[in-house]
């Protein structure tokens, strides 16, 4: 069976916020760190109490 898997966007602060929610649950982990060619964080995936999260720094959200 697939399961969905909820994405965060975050201009810069994905791994710190991975970081504070697996900090608050129990049976928390962070997964995967992601790094860009620069070597900053670009993904993060994170397990909250078994339900598995994506972060992603990925700047300020742009508007039309």
């Amino acid at each position: 069976m697939q399961k969905i898997t909820t994405f965060l966007w975050f201009n810069d602060q994905a791994e710190q916020a991975a970081t504070f929610y697996t900090s608050l649950f129990a049976d928390s982990r962070i997964v995967e760190v992601r790094r860009g060619p620069g070597g900053g964080v670009m993904v993060v995936t994170f397990e909250l109490a078994g339900q598995r999260f994506m972060a992603l720094n990925g700047g300020p959200p742009s508007t039309p």
